[in-house]
């Protein structure tokens, strides 16, 4: 699976105090829902 994140979704990582490493990790291993508009969450 090829994860590619927006680059605003990489600023606010750093606002957030979060890596990309555990972004990447939770969207290929974490727990999914079904979020608005038709997205899915994690």
């Amino acid at each position: 699976m090829n994860i590619a994140l927006h680059p605003h979704a990489l600023e606010r990582l750093a606002e957030r105090g979060a890596i990309e490493e555990e972004v990447i990790a939770t969207v290929l291993q974490g727990e999914s829902f079904p979020a608005k508009f038709g997205r899915t969450g994690f």
